[in-house]
C-alpha cells in the first residue's frame, strides 16, 4: 500500500481518492475549497491538508485532478505547489486535461527535482469515476509508469502507456476529437427521427445493434429526447478540451474541420445559457432553431 496525497476533489477526483483509500492506501487529500476535502475525510478517513505542499509531504504518489493548465501549474509549481513537499523518487500523475504544452513544463521541472510526472487523462465520466472503470491514457518514462499503473489500477478499467511526457494528453485530444462528432451525428439523427414523425427510442433500439451504434448512442439517447442536460460533462470543458486540440493540430499540422465546426456549435450552446449543461445539449441547439 502507497501513501497518496490526492489533488482535486471535483466530480471526478472526489470517487477517485475514494476507489484509492478503499483499496487501503494512505490518503490525505486537497481541495481549493476545504469544507469539500473535510468531507472527503468524514465519509472515507484518511486526512486532508490545506495546501498541496502539505499533502505532498512524505507521499510516494501525487494524484492531480484539477481544471485546467493554470489551476495545474498553481496546484504543482506554485509557491505551496506539490513539487515543494515532494521528496526526491517521488511520482506525480497528473489526471486533468490539460496542453501537451504544460505537460512538457511540469514534466521538465519534475525530472530537474528527481520527481517522476505521468501524464494520465481520463475519460469515462463521472459514472466511470464513481464505478472506477475510467479509462487512464498516459505518457511519461517507462519506469514512473510501471511504478504508478498498480495504484491507478483501483479506478481504472483500462490504463495504457501511449509512449513518452505528452502521449497521454495527445491520446486525450483524440478521445475529444472522436466525442464531438459522434455527439453531433446523433443529435442529428434523433433531431431528424423526431422531425419526421419517428419515435425516437424504436429508432435507437433499431440503429443501435447495427453499425451506427455507439457508447454515446446508448448512455445518452434517453435524457437527449427528454430535453435533459444536467448529468454530464459540461459544455464549458468540452469547449475548454477542444479549444486545446484545436491549438495543437495547428502545431502539428493536422486538419480538424468537423471538430472545428461542432467547437462551434457548443458555442451556440453556450449563448442559449447551456455553458454547465452535459454535451449532449448540441440537441437542443437543433431542436431550437429547427
Amino acid at each position: 500500500m502507497a501513501k497518496i496525497a490526492f489533488l482535486g476533489l471535483g466530480v471526478m477526483g472526489y470517487p477517485m481518492a475514494g476507489h484509492l483509500a478503499a483499496k487501503g492506501h494512505d490518503v490525505t487529500v486537497y481541495n481549493r475549497t476545504t469544507a469539500k476535502a473535510e468531507a472527503w475525510v468524514a465519509q472515507h478517513g484518511g486526512a486532508f491538508a490545506t495546501t498541496p505542499a502539505e499533502a505532498a509531504k512524505g507521499a510516494d504518489f501525487v494524484m492531480t485532478c484539477v481544471g485546467n493548465d493554470d489551476d495545474l501549474r498553481a496546484v504543482c509549481a506554485g509557491p505551496e505547489g506539490a513539487f515543494a513537499g515532494m521528496a526526491p523518487g517521488a511520482i506525480l500523475v497528473d489526471h486533468t486535461t490539460v496542453s501537451a504544452k504544460v505537460t512538457a513544463e511540469l514534466y521538465g521541472i519534475a525530472k530537474e527535482a528527481g520527481f517522476g510526472f505521468v501524464d494520465a487523462p481520463i475519460s469515462g465520466g463521472q459514472a466511470g469515476a464513481e464505478n472506477g472503470v475510467l479509462s487512464v491514457m498516459c505518457g511519461g518514462d517507462q519506469d514512473h509508469y510501471d511504478a504508478a499503473e498498480p495504484v491507478i489500477a483501483a479506478y481504472a478499467k483500462i490504463c495504457r502507456r501511449l509512449g513518452e511526457s505528452g502521449a497521454g494528453q495527445m491520446c486525450k485530444m483524440c478521445n475529444q476529437i472522436a466525442i464531438a462528432g459522434l455527439v453531433q451525428g446523433l443529435s442529428e439523427s434523433l433531431h431528424f427521427a423526431q422531425k419526421a414523425g419517428l419515435d425516437g427510442a424504436a429508432v435507437v433500439e433499431v440503429i443501435s445493434q447495427g453499425a451506427a451504434g455507439s457508447w454515446q448512442m446508448v448512455n445518452r439517447y434517453q435524457t437527449m429526447l427528454a430535453d435533459e442536460f444536467e448529468h454530464g460533462f459540461a459544455v464549458n470543458w468540452m469547449r475548454k478540451d477542444l479549444g486545446i486540440c484545436l491549438d495543437t493540430s495547428d502545431e502539428i499540422g493536422a486538419s480538424l474541420p468537423v471538430t472545428a465546426l461542432v467547437d462551434q456549435f457548443y458555442k451556440d450552446v453556450q449563448k442559449l445559457g447551456g455553458g454547465r449543461w452535459d454535451t449532449s445539449s448540441l440537441i437542443k441547439r437543433l431542436n431550437d432553431v429547427g
